[in-house]
């Protein structure tokens, strides 16, 4: 789960990083009472929204007065943000960060992520903050750093000293980097963070390192034990459609093909849409209702693929083992019934009382075809796309 950059600054400070004071607004009422409040002449203004390349899409902002703050308020609020972290959709600012203008000597980049190919947390450094370091590894890969996380968070000794030599600390300000340096990791760890990032971390005309961005992804597994960051979901920055799954504990993932799938069970879910690339078919989404699926969860999966108007086809693939194939038959058919699901659809099921369930399906009365195997199915639910 990603939350907006003032929330994770939150969570910075709360493992004893510095942050400035900043406001978040979300009318231009409330920007009125911020610059008086604050005494702002001049500001920084970034729309919050779960997407980087803020800055290049027209979402930052730098005011040189306080008429210009307002007016840079009212185009910043409801911006919708589109980049290549955004998808074709784009998202909405609801709000903005509204901060200090400050005088930037230099940019630096601190992170951490999840290296799944040595299956360890890995710190990463840069003195080219400010710019996405995913060029600077492409481009000046001379410029990054990187090294192991303990399991526990913590960084050695030589591990801090070689980073402030890199990143080109000295003395005091030395001593504040590796500070923060020791935060941020710590923070990765108990965060259950994927990702945790301070881009930039800026070196002021008087030398002082002040947090000036900052980005944290959670790992959706352990926001049962991360409950103040379970607290900053935003549905406002997902598809609708994935939001109203979440809603009801579905795992969903809107794509551009024209067959929808649901499935219980991620690695079954993949394989089916796999199958259908290779019968000559699109999926239109990625739908795992779980393997625990009852009948509301049927119903709603049905709703959500249904509400994607390029949808022509619908493939049921399911295993019946948790819940047998005659509590699924029975909530696929109270569910199509309800909705009088119009486009074709297509069952395959195996698992406990699999021929008790297809007989219930078959006797329903409904257009239900049924597929003995999953390449039958994948077959069918092409063939009834392109008859559509």
């Amino acid at each position: 789960m990603n939350i907006h950059e003032f929330q994770a600054k939150i969570i910075l400070q709360q493992f004893g990083i510095h942050i400035l004071d900043v406001a978040v607004v979300s009318s231009l009422e409330e920007v009125e009472q911020i610059i008086e409040e604050m005494d702002l002449n001049q500001a920084v203004l970034k729309v919050q929204v779960h997407a980087g390349g803020r800055g290049k899409t027209g979402g930052v902002k730098v005011a040189k007065n306080r008429q210009e703050i307002i007016e840079y308020a009212k185009k910043l609020l409801g911006m919708k943000i589109i980049n290549n972290q955004t998808g074709p959709e784009g998202v909405i600012a609801n709000q903005i960060l509204i901060s200090p203008l400050f005088d930037i000597a230099q940019e630096y980049y601190i992170g951490a992520i999840i290296d799944r190919k040595n299956a360890q947390a890995m710190f990463i450094a840069s003195p080219a903050g400010g710019m996405d370091i995913e060029e600077v590894a492409a481009n000046t890969p001379e410029k990054i750093l990187t090294f192991p996380i303990g399991s526990d968070g913590s960084l050695r000794n030589y591990q801090l000293i070689h980073l402030a030599n890199f990143m080109g600390w000295q003395g005091k300000q030395a001593e504040e980097g590796k500070k923060i340096v020791k935060a941020l990791a710590k923070a990765f760890i108990e965060t259950d963070a994927s990702l945790l990032e301070i881009n930039p971390l800026i070196q002021t005309s008087q030398g002082e390192l002040i947090v000036l961005d900052a980005k944290l992804s959670v790992d959706d597994n352990a926001l049962y034990r991360q409950q103040q960051i379970a607290g900053f979901y935003d549905p406002t920055q997902i598809p609708s459609y994935e939001a109203q799954a979440k809603e009801f504990d579905l795992a969903y993932v809107a794509l551009d093909g024209e067959i929808g799938c649901m499935v219980n069970g991620a690695g079954l879910a993949m394989a089916t849409m796999d199958i259908i690339h290779l019968y000559g078919g699109s999926p239109a989404n990625f739908l795992d209702v779980g393997g625990g699926a009852t009948k509301e969860k049927v119903a709603e999966g049905f709703k959500i693929i249904l509400s994607d108007p390029k949808v022509k086809a619908i493939l049921v693939n399911i295993f019946g083992g948790i819940m047998n194939c005659v509590t699924l038959a029975a909530g696929i058919i109270a569910a199509a019934g309800e909705l009088m699901v119009k486009v074709p659809l297509i069952v395959r099921m195996e698992g406990t009382n699999v021929d008790q369930g297809k007989k219930m399906l078959a006797d329903s009365g409904l257009n239900i075809v049924i597929a003995d195997t999953l390449a039958s199915a994948a077959e069918k639910v092409v063939a009834a796309s392109l008859d559509c």
